[in-house]
């Protein structure tokens, strides 16, 4: 199914896992600037507008899973879903050192139009989904850039990102920590909790049992790389589950 703020694979799906991805395209609706940002398309093909190859890797590892997946249909420089309503960063006008053209003079109006249309249908469908069984595991899939601002390279291909319920992000970490190739980041490369984020809101505030995955996007920036960490991932994810006898 496919709706204007989000799109929703699989979902009649049984088991009890939930993928969602909030920040999966870079589109921008008609409705905002004729579908323009006022930005080129190099740049809305950076990491500024969506996070590269996490669409991909959500798709397959519900598709592994057998698990329904959620995801955005907008970019998150019209409105970013996995802030809160009230979080200063919801519409941003500078990000990553370039200015948002079109975001400039959003005024009050617009910002509730854009909540209205985008940002709220995606959160009321992620919340349905959720809702349907009662022991839902929700795993949010991002990515993150190789560098920052011309930093040293980020060293962890993968980062599991968690604010105080840590019931599953410790075991994940242990069993990723146990595969020799990998150097995995305990929140890294982020803090892993704002307040009224999509975990925060979906799960935290639920109970339920959650886990935010980070992907370098070097990694992941093609099929292959997509597959690959889809396949990888699912099993271990399982296993945690297994573990905790949920």
């Amino acid at each position: 199914m496919t709706e204007e703020s989000y799109q929703i694979i699989g979902g009649d799906r049984p088991g009890p896992w939930l993928i969602a991805c909030d920040h999966a395209s870079n589109r921008v609706p008609a409705e905002v600037g004729g579908g323009s940002l006022g930005l080129s398309d190099a740049d809305m093909s950076r990491h500024i507008a969506y996070d590269i190859g996490a669409a991909a890797v959500s798709r397959h590892l519900g598709a592994h899973l057998n698990a329904p997946v959620i995801m955005s249909n907008f970019s998150r420089l019209v409105i970013d879903p996995n802030r809160g309503e009230d979080d200063p960063t919801l519409l941003m006008k500078l990000y990553d050192g370039t200015i948002i053209p079109q975001n400039r003079n959003v005024d009050a109006a617009e910002r509730q139009r854009r909540l209205k249309a985008y940002y709220r249908p995606y959160h009321d469908a992620y919340a349905e989904l959720a809702a349907r069984n009662p022991d839902t595991i929700i795993v949010a899939v991002h990515s993150f850039t190789p560098r920052l601002n011309g930093r040293a390279p980020r060293p962890w291909q993968i980062g599991i990102l968690s604010a105080s319920d840590r019931r599953f992000a410790d075991p994940l970490l242990d069993r990723l920590r146990a595969e020799p190739d990998l150097t995995v980041g305990d929140n890294q490369p982020y803090i892993g909790h704002l307040p009224g984020d999509a975990v925060d809101r979906h799960a935290l505030k639920h109970g339920r049992q959650n886990a935010l995955i980070e992907l370098r996007h070097d990694l992941i920036h093609d099929d292959a790389g997509q597959r690959a960490w889809a396949a990888r991932l699912a099993p271990i994810l399982d296993a945690v589950r297994r573990d905790l006898q949920l």
